[in-house]
């Protein structure tokens, strides 16, 4: 099977004041067709600077790729020109972005804002883009989409605006799906009822889906492969069932052991990982979790090797943390 989707040695960074930061700091992975590779990490560690760097979205002129290669459908994005990503953008990959109010329109319908991808990319009339939008809001599970068509985002509930998002990101058939926290700030019954559309989505239409979040719970059902992610880089990559079984980096361990159970006492404490995040501006050059966990900074110039350790799995091999 093809890969779709190659990144290699990604580095994205902003300037700011203090000088440039790098968000995201020479990361490789690859998605196949029709397949689901599973970002996960918590916040601030580079999993939507990684999605929004496929599509150039990133803030300019503070925000841009520093460094690497982007290659999908076997065409370099990075660097591309701005026509070329305006085609590769809602047409070859949709986006479902994290925060379906923010980022739909709020003075515009929600019926305009899907015609509008439409008519970008396809060779259709309004009335024939109109007629599609409908059915696409028909498709993704929302009732009477003739009259919904014409609501404000303020006029539909979380989960409706979510997919309403779908909708968009989908219109045009794209050959990657981009979630970005596609289920967050809804409540577990809409989030069941989201994931379970994405996945009959993707099943019907053969494409892939980069799933960006931090519940691990989702990407346990949803994803074939997952990218653990600590500060910008990636610690640790496996197939799905593998990395649950049998986690090998102390920050996947952690993360792990984090998740509530049913089965622990009732009076028990929650675990936790130890420490905190440095900020974006005091990243070493060493093991990024040795400089969480407290050890001795001024030893942390080497970065660990980032290798491939059998089973399609791969491992940031620091001797403290693996």
């Amino acid at each position: 099977m093809s890969n779709l989707l190659e990144i290699e040695n990604l580095e994205s960074g902003f300037d700011t004041e203090r000088g440039l930061v790098m968000a995201v700091d020479g990361i490789s992975f690859e998605l196949e067709k029709g397949r689901t590779l599973g970002i996960v990490g918590e916040s601030g560690c580079g999993k939507t600077v990684t999605a929004m760097s496929i599509v150039d979205l990133l803030p300019k002129p503070a925000g841009r790729v520093r460094g690497g290669s982007i290659r999908f459908m076997d065409r370099e994005l990075r660097d591309a020109e701005p026509e070329v990503m305006y085609d590769v953008r809602g047409n070859d990959v949709g986006v479902i972005f994290q925060e379906p109010m923010a980022a739909l329109n709020p003075v515009q319908r929600v019926g305009r804002q899907i015609i509008e991808s439409l008519l970008l990319h396809r060779d259709l009339t309004k009335t024939e883009a109109l007629r599609k939008a409908v059915e696409l809001l028909d498709a993704v599970g929302i009732p009477s989409p003739d009259m919904r068509i014409s609501d404000y985002p303020h006029q539909l509930s979380g989960g409706m605006r979510q997919r309403v998002m779908i909708a968009i990101a989908l219109c045009c058939n794209p050959d990657l799906l981009i979630a970005d926290e596609p289920t967050t700030a809804l409540d577990v019954t809409v989030q069941a009822q989201i994931l379970d559309l994405m996945s009959e989505m993707q099943k019907e239409r053969g494409m892939a889906t980069l799933l960006i979040t931090h519940d691990l719970g989702v990407i346990a059902e949803q994803c074939d492969e997952v990218v653990v992610m600590y500060a910008g880089r990636i610690v640790e990559r496996a197939p799905v069932k593998e990395l649950f079984a049998e986690p090998r980096h102390a920050y996947t361990k952690g993360l792990l052991s984090s998740i509530p159970r049913l089965s622990n006492e009732r009076k028990s404490e929650l675990r936790t990982i130890p420490g905190q995040v440095a900020s974006i501006q005091d990243f070493v050059s060493g093991c990024r979790f040795c400089q969480r966990m407290g050890r001795d900074v001024d030893s942390l110039t080497e970065r660990p090797a980032y290798e491939e350790i059998g089973g399609g799995r791969f491992l940031e091999t620091c001797p403290e943390c693996t």
